[in-house]
């Protein structure tokens, strides 16, 4: 390796590092930060409760990913913003993983998916992102938000979920088994806290609904004795930190769970940096150092008995809209909730679990704005379609199908309207006309000749007849690929041989050595038959004719030159 590959490997490892310019405006805004990173951390504390909870790794673990995850991301991440910790959409994947293997998978999944995400970041993957539509984005935004709200009907009718449930089935499978007028204590905390969650935010933008709600019905359910379940016991302090073991066997049938989560945890980090990049004066984020910070949280996080973490978009944006400008806030977010943890375990262990599916349902009700659902429908019938399919591909099978399946509709139908916006247009001669003009073909090709619309242009031109010169056109054209520049090669051979000379003009200097390599330009009879100008074509295509003329009519095939 030579002494510049080194140098640039070594600006490229750095890059993805932490510097002392993540804090170059710290002096500056260090009180907006603490004040953001408070915020937040009481935001989160409800939501790192019932995504905990939610997902069948416990409240406990929700509470390690927020604090370990959420330290180690703001740090080593690509985003000044971003707060990061257990999500929605992070709770959607593992739910069924922890039924199906067992809580003991949740370390080795979380490390596994970590390493894979950190390899990600280190191969410079981060822009992939930007190959997903927003339609596909929308979609599987929505069909989370119908899980999350779902998942949360057996607590909030009073009983326990069943494992492994779609999470249409478990919905209806716990109604039909709730113990009514029991569950109306459920369903009435559920009530209580969503109530005050709406009604929060028209007292003050900036008062903590969710932690309101919360704090108002567990006192309420302490006092009087209701009848519900609350979280339990919880550590009055971090575990200790330790490897996760990955038993051989186990290894295989982890692997393919653990891409899932990698993927989703990438996804959703990288769309949520977005998000705070176009919200927020700070800068832009750095896609591939985002992938490493998250990759590193998540195996922090899994050490601590955690979860998987991912970029939080709702958290992110309170962080932004607080204040929040350097990553100190998304340190003392973390910082605050390691406190809340070591003071108030106990109190926080007398929360009522349907309190906890109160706050998930109205963040699953917020996840998707109305306005933004009939935007998406009101665009083009191919983006609502991918829209539609992807939630609900979603909701029936899982995140990341919706997503691969979601990317390749939209493909095909971008690919589709490009092809249709692709044209073979016979044009007339420049003026004054001469005779034999009827005799010459001139064609012009715009748009993309790709392999989505090859195959009609070959058709068009093939179909000629009684013309003894076809001058092609490609100086309009925008994107030519390989089979494009193939179906030209064959085109010309076909009407060579019927005895039509073939005269191509305006190839692109950015097409030239592709036509050279497919044979566009060797299946040309002459090579003095490629112009770089209209005029100069059409006055030798009206020689060829003028030629054929004289050697005896229209049967006679034009001479080369």
């Amino acid at each position: 390796m030579t002494d510049t590959a080194v140098r640039r490997a070594a600006r490229g490892i750095r890059s993805l590092l932490p510097s002392t310019a993540d804090y170059r405006d710290l002096r500056r805004t260090w009180r907006g930060d603490l004040v953001a990173g408070i915020t937040a951390g009481v935001v989160a504390l409800p939501l790192a409760l019932a995504f905990g909870v939610s997902s069948g790794a416990g409240a406990a673990s929700g509470l390690v990913t927020a604090i370990i995850a959420g330290l180690v991301a703001a740090v080593f991440g690509g985003s000044n913003v971003q707060v990061s910790g257990p999500t929605g959409a992070m709770v959607v994947v593992l739910a069924p993983i922890i039924a199906t293997h067992g809580l003991g998978a949740l370390a080795v999944v979380g490390l596994l998916a970590g390493l894979m995400v950190l390899a990600a970041g280190v191969l410079r993957l981060g822009r992939a992102v930007t190959f997903i539509p927003w339609p596909v984005i929308e979609g599987f935004t929505l069909g989370i938000a119908v899980i999350i709200f779902l998942q949360q009907v057996p607590s909030a009718v009073g009983v326990p979920a069943t494992e492994g449930a779609n999470a249409v089935i478990g919905a209806v499978d716990a109604v039909m088994r709730a113990s009514w007028p029991d569950a109306a204590w459920s369903l009435a905390v559920v009530a209580a806290v969503a109530a005050i969650m709406l009604i929060a935010p028209r007292l003050h933008r900036l008062v903590p609904g969710s932690l309101v709600g919360i704090i108002v019905v567990t006192v309420i359910a302490a006092v009087t004795g209701l009848p519900v379940a609350t979280i339990g016991a919880l550590p009055s302090g971090l575990p200790m930190p330790a490897v996760p073991v990955i038993a051989p066997e186990a290894f295989a049938s982890l692997l393919l769970p653990a891409a899932t989560v990698a993927a989703l945890a990438a996804i959703e980090s990288l769309l949520s940096a977005r998000v705070a990049a176009s919200i927020s004066d700070t800068g832009p984020y750095d896609a591939d150092r985002e992938l490493v910070g998250q990759g590193l949280a998540s195996i922090a996080s899994a050490a601590f008995g955690g979860m998987p973490a991912t970029g939080a978009i709702a958290r992110t944006a309170v962080n932004v809209r607080t204040g929040g400008r350097t990553r100190l806030a998304a340190i003392a977010h973390a910082v605050l909730l390691a406190g809340m943890v070591a003071l108030g375990a106990t109190v926080v262990g007398a929360i009522p679990l349907a309190a906890l599916s109160g706050v998930l349902m109205v963040t699953a009700a917020r996840m998707i704005p109305a306005a933004t659902v009939r935007t998406v429908l009101g665009s083009t019938r191919a983006d609502a379609a991918v829209f539609i399919g992807t939630a609900i591909i979603t909701v029936s099978v899982d995140l990341i199908t919706a997503v691969l399946v979601g990317v390749a509709v939209a493909a095909f139908l971008a690919l589709r309207s490009v092809a249709r916006s692709s044209g073979v247009h016979r044009e007339e001669l420049p003026a004054p006309a001469e005779p034999g003009d009827e005799r010459v073909a001139l064609f012009r090709l715009e748009g993309a000749l790709f392999f989505g619309a090859a195959e009609r242009m070959l058709e068009r031109v093939a179909a000629l007849r009684d013309v003894d010169v076809v001058i092609i056109r490609m100086s309009q054209l925008q994107l030519l690929d390989a089979t494009g520049a193939q179906v030209i090669t064959e085109l010309i051979h076909a009407l060579e041989r019927r005895g039509v000379t073939v005269l191509v003009k305006g190839i692109q200097g950015r097409h030239l050595e592709l036509a050279r390599r497919v044979g566009v330009i060797d299946s040309l009879r002459d090579r003095r038959h490629l112009f770089d100008e209209l005029p100069a074509a059409v006055e030798h295509a009206r020689s060829h004719v003028r030629r054929a003329a004289a050697a005896g009519g229209r049967s006679a095939r034009p001479a080369v030159g």
